[in-house]
């Protein structure tokens, strides 16, 4: 797959369904047992039989209530552990603590039952949820993701980030005055930093230049980062993605291909607070072949600011 670097055209979703919005939440009968201590594996039990019909969800493990709980639009990362459940008996289909990598939950893009689970939740809960099908895959199933018409989905999630529209870099200003690079304003509290281009020659080689300097431990590879961004053209300055502008932030694996080489270069090591002015040249954005879907040509440079909200 060719390496992107912006969720709506990566389609990343590591946790699983993609499908509508949510409404009211159900009750906590969740009928099932589950063992364990946060951040760890949770020991799932099923009883016999099927389950029922109704949507229910509870939570085993409450953080410590710091913090907003999660909204309609939020970005939850989370560890996890995802079953589907019939009168034909349960399988495991997705574990995200044998990796060591969370999943990332974009709220109101998820099927119903799980947007649902999510809303209110904070930092350190434990949350475990029975989906029906009426709540998750409907009565067609969903084959990709091994869930038949008649499966329940059940979830057990360890929160371990919560991040909302507004959320940005947190950390110390720092100056930048090179005519040769990009002029980086504004970009207060839920609002996307406006980017001037200057009107010279893009440089050839990747440029990195810290805006604001975090004080949060540093991004590794292979690690889950929750971010907000915004990218322009050099040759006119125009906007051609923006985190801002969908209203809702997004998690890329870092340093593994999953993103384009030069994200996977200027962000590790980075800390988390920080925000970051990025000069990426073809050879280390989309290539040769550019990107069509977002207009992106085979000559383009691509200027990006990125805000670090979290690693994990």
């Amino acid at each position: 797959m060719r390496r992107r670097v912006f969720a709506p055209l990566l389609g990343v979703v590591l946790a699983g369904p993609l499908v509508l919005a949510a409404g009211c939440s159900g009750g906590d009968d969740v009928g099932v047992s589950v063992r364990g201590k946060f951040g760890a594996r949770p020991e799932v039990s099923f009883p016999k039989g099927a389950p029922s019909a109704d949507l229910a969800v509870k939570t085993l493990v409450k953080g410590d209530g710091k913090g907003q709980g999660a909204r309609k639009g939020d970005l939850v990362v989370a560890d996890y552990v995802g079953y589907r459940w019939s009168k034909d008996g349960n399988k495991l289909l997705a574990n995200s603590y044998i990796a060591g990598l969370p999943g990332a939950f974009p709220t109101g893009r998820l099927v119903p039952g799980l947007d649902k689970a999510l809303l209110g939740a904070r930092v350190g809960d434990r949350v475990v949820a029975k989906i029906p099908p009426a709540e998750g895959y409907g009565d067609k199933g969903d084959t990709q993701h091994q869930v038949g018409a008649d499966d329940s989905l059940v979830y057990v999630l360890d929160v371990r980030g919560v991040y909302g529209r507004t959320a940005h870099a947190r950390g110390r200003a720092q100056g930048l005055d090179d005519p040769r690079l990009p002029r980086v304003s504004g970009g207060a509290q839920g609002q996307a930093p406006q980017i001037t281009v200057p009107r010279v020659a893009a440089p050839k080689g990747l440029q990195v230049r810290s805006l604001i300097q975090g004080e949060g431990p540093a991004v590794a590879k292979g690690r889950l980062v929750a971010l907000q961004y915004v990218g322009v053209f050099w040759r006119d300055g125009r906007v051609f993605d923006s985190s801002w502008r969908s209203g809702r932030p997004y998690a890329v694996t870092i340093g593994t291909g999953q993103v384009m080489k030069g994200w996977d270069e200027a962000l590790v090591g980075q800390k988390v607070g920080s925000r970051l002015l990025l000069v990426v040249p073809p050879s280390l954005g989309y290539g040769k072949e550019g990107l069509a879907q977002a207009g992106i040509k085979g000559n383009d440079t691509l200027v990006f600011v990125v805000d670090l909200l979290g690693v994990h």
